[in-house]
């Protein structure tokens, strides 16, 4: 199989008063596993349907490579939609249920039965061939419909959240298989998602819409260290927002004394700074001692109090108050927190991100915590 590129350019679509999708433009790359990422209802799934030809869009284009999908019916798309439930035919067993696309398309038997085994065997159900679909688990369906998809040979597929009502354990498999068939097959993978941590976990690029629009669109790496906008960082998690002012290229925090270099024009920003990126002494009842002055000179450091400490599994997190800010930082699981303490926060040279804004959200969600 090989994929091909998907071309958003435009793309409205409304339903009746509601603006689902407006204006959204974006370029899948060819053979790419991208995630559609972002809250409920901001159109993920209704730009999945425009794409499959499920749904017209008012205006806009849909390209396949170089050619228009306007006026192309779905079942003559390239492409494979798989639904958050399995939707598979309860009186078939998985054999046939797999087939049933290359039997609608008049495929003959003999080719049909190889395709059909052969990808079965891929996603480890060749053994249960004959079983019916009512006596499956949750992910053995989700396989089922995977391969169901799959044997059509499309050079797109769709994935409509198909993880989301499994199980924690299940869905770290089901993301295992879904990136190893991509890597064996390259057809091009658009996953719709909610989940940051699967986006992050199994995309080469994310995609993040937000209120029907696209809000950004890079590597992983790029949204979680570098996130193009405040709503994009807010999304992802980023709990420390410093607001400040930019002047002359250099952003200032308010009353910590960070600086940062910036392209950004004067006026008001905000530095976000991941949880994680801070260091702290190795020993917190040690902090009072130590000073600006002993710091390495790459380095920024504040000083502030420890007021809470939470068990977050991989790690602890510690609220800090320096001077009216609340600082969240994470530190290894075991780190002696005395609170009411002082503690001294060190950044790496440049860390963080400077983004436009005006104001701090303290209703910004704190899923980094």
């Amino acid at each position: 199989m090989t994929g091909t590129a998907i071309t958003l350019a435009g793309v409205r679509k409304s339903f009746g008063d509601t603006a689902a999708v407006d204006d959204l433009s974006a370029v899948i790359p060819a053979g790419s596993l991208t995630a559609l990422l972002g809250p409920s209802g901001c159109g993920k799934s209704t730009t999945l349907a425009l794409i499959s030809g499920l749904l017209d869009p008012d205006r806009g284009d849909i390209r396949f490579d170089d050619r228009s999908q306007l006026g192309v019916p779905a079942e003559r798309r390239p492409a494979a939609l798989v639904f958050q439930k399995p939707l598979l035919f309860p009186h078939l067993d998985v054999e046939r249920n797999v087939g049933f696309g290359l039997r609608m398309r008049r495929v003959d038997r003999s080719e049909t039965r190889r395709r059909v085994a052969e990808i079965l065997d891929r996603v480890q159900l060749g053994p249960l061939a004959r079983r019916r679909v009512g006596e499956l688990s949750g992910g053995q369906e989700q396989r089922v419909a995977l391969a169901r998809a799959l044997v059509l040979e499309p050079r797109v597929l769709l994935l409509d959240e198909p993880f989301s009502q499994l199980d924690a354990a299940l869905r770290a498999e089901m993301r295992c298989l879904l990136t190893d068939l991509h890597a064996e097959y390259g057809v091009t993978t658009l996953l719709v998602t909610h989940d940051q941590s699967e986006a992050v976990e199994v995309a080469d690029t994310i995609a993040l819409m937000l209120d029907g629009h696209l809000a950004g669109q890079g590597t992983p790496e790029t949204f979680y260290t570098a996130p193009p906008s405040l709503a994009a960082a807010r999304f992802f998690g980023v709990t420390n927002e410093l607001a400040g002012t930019v002047r002359n290229g250099l952003f200032t925090a308010a009353g910590t004394g960070l600086r940062r270099p910036t392209p950004l024009p004067d006026g008001p920003a905000v530095l976000v700074i991941r949880p994680e990126t801070f260091a702290l002494p190795t020993t917190l009842r040690d902090a009072g001692t130590q000073t600006d002055s002993t710091a390495d000179a790459t380095t920024d450091t504040m000083t502030g109090t420890a007021v809470a400490a939470r068990f977050a599994g991989s790690h602890l997190a510690v609220d800090v108050r320096v001077g009216d800010l609340e600082i969240t930082v994470h530190t290894p699981v075991g780190t002696a927190v005395q609170l009411g303490s002082p503690m001294v926060l060190t950044l790496p040279p440049e860390s963080g991100t400077v983004l436009a804004g005006d104001t701090v959200d303290p209703g910004a969600p704190r899923d980094a915590r």
